[in-house]
């Protein structure tokens, strides 16, 4: 009879370990699945970021140009 009892028991733990370790795994995917889509993103706005840096980094070089030029006929020992 005490086997019985023990065997059922031990049983039963197994199936509440299966169902825990179920639950954890199922957690685990779900923030795995999260934070792909959060890399996605990261991603996405990288890019823009990369593209807008692109876009401005021409104009950046314009940009000193012309304060060098505005520099030199500004600048007091010209006159």
């Amino acid at each position: 009879m005490i086997v019985l009892v023990l065997t059922w028991l031990g049983i039963g733990c197994w199936a509440i370990c299966f169902w825990w370790m179920h639950r954890i795994s199922s957690r685990q995917e779900s923030m795995l699945t999260e934070l792909r889509e959060m890399t996605q993103r990261i991603e996405r706005l990288s890019e823009a970021e990369h593209e807008l840096i692109r876009d401005v980094h021409p104009q950046v070089g314009e940009i000193k140009e012309h304060v060098e030029t505005v520099k030199e006929a500004v600048s007091p020992e010209k006159n």
